[in-house]
């Protein structure tokens, strides 16, 4: 019997010398990131085929710069009222953010775009009652209630730190609708703010002021999504505004 507990004793040693990671801290050990909402976490257009997030979407560049496991749920195309319902309805969602130790949101760009694109239709163009249709658009939607109850039903699930991404201007410097976006977004933005400062442990990253007007560097040409220099600006602002840095 001793011999046999001698020759195990051996064998954990010799085990532990040749494999140092049996020690090391697991994949699942790790604090973990979900990133939540849009194309832009999902990193849309920095892919081969849009099927899968890109990995150099800023909540990748986030896990790596801080060890952190990341799950994307970003979502092309969604707009807040879906980012809401998938937050009170959708088990996938609501399990990620429960096990998370950061959330990440960008939600209401889709919702933006789509007042501005309705505004400029049905404005034939005239500039005065387009700034009016805008302005009407924009106090009568549900985006900022919908991401105030998106912000809530995440804090139900979860006491973790939530980063929510404000609106950068999306626009290249020669296009018309970059001055047609730029003062009403810091407007915009301040609404973002709010959401953030009636809420606790809700930090904003304030991709307006990270981007300015560097549309040429940050923001893919033809496009309105970030760039991969974009991202990169994202994710750090992400990390400042978790206090991770």
């Amino acid at each position: 019997m001793k011999k046999i507990t001698k020759s195990l004793t051996v064998l954990l040693l010799a085990t532990s010398i040749v494999s140092p990671s049996v020690f090391a801290k697991s994949d699942q050990a790790k604090e973990s990131l979900v990133a939540v909402g849009d194309s832009i976490p999902f990193g849309y257009n920095l892919g081969q085929n849009n099927q899968n997030p890109a990995k150099s979407a800023y909540p990748y560049l986030i896990g790596a710069s801080e060890d952190l496991r990341v799950r994307n749920l970003g979502i092309p195309g969604w707009q807040s009222e879906q980012l809401l319902s998938a937050l009170q309805t959708d088990q996938k969602y609501r399990q990620a953010v429960i096990h998370a130790d950061y959330v990440a949101i960008t939600i209401g760009n889709n919702d933006l775009l789509q007042i501005l694109r309705e505004a400029g239709l049905e404005s034939g163009g005239k500039q005065p009652q387009f700034q009016q249709l805008l302005m009407q658009k924009l106090l009568n939607d549900d985006v900022f209630a919908n991401i105030a109850a998106a912000i809530a039903e995440t804090r139900s699930l979860t006491d973790a730190p939530i980063v929510l991404y404000n609106v950068y201007n999306p626009f290249q410097l020669n296009d018309p609708l970059h001055y047609v976006a730029d003062p009403i977004l810091p407007g915009i933005n301040q609404a973002f703010s709010a959401l953030a400062a009636s809420n606790e442990n809700v930090y904003v990253a304030d991709a307006y002021a990270a981007f300015g007007d560097n549309q040429a560097e940050y923001v893919i040409q033809n496009d309105i999504h970030p760039t991969a220099a974009g991202q990169q600006v994202l994710a750090d602002i992400g990390i400042a505004a978790l206090g991770l840095d």
